[in-house]
């Protein structure tokens, strides 16, 4: 994927330099070609095509902060003291 991008960058970027020296041409035009033609829809792009991974990134980390509070929590996983809650009735004789 990124030869493709650095072809279109290479030929945008020529676009521009010939716009650059024409005799009709202006620099401000040629900025304005390699900006508007070339590297924002290259980065949009990039940007979309990176979508997945960016999305299986961010859900192994998540899997991975959970399984990290998991292993550090008590076995029973409710994070209270175990044991009997209710005081024992007493019988008087």
């Amino acid at each position: 994927m990124y030869l493709v991008v650095i072809g279109w960058l290479y030929v945008v970027l020529m676009m521009a330099v010939a716009e650059a020296l024409s005799t009709q041409g202006s620099v401000l035009g040629a900025v304005i070609t390699f900006l508007f033609y070339g590297l924002l829809p290259v980065v949009l792009i990039i940007y979309i095509g990176g979508t997945p991974h960016r999305r299986r990134a961010r859900q192994a980390a998540e899997a991975a902060a959970a399984s990290a509070a998991a292993a550090a929590s008590p076995p029973h996983g409710s994070g209270h003291a175990a044991g009997d809650t209710v005081a024992a009735e007493r019988k008087e004789a």
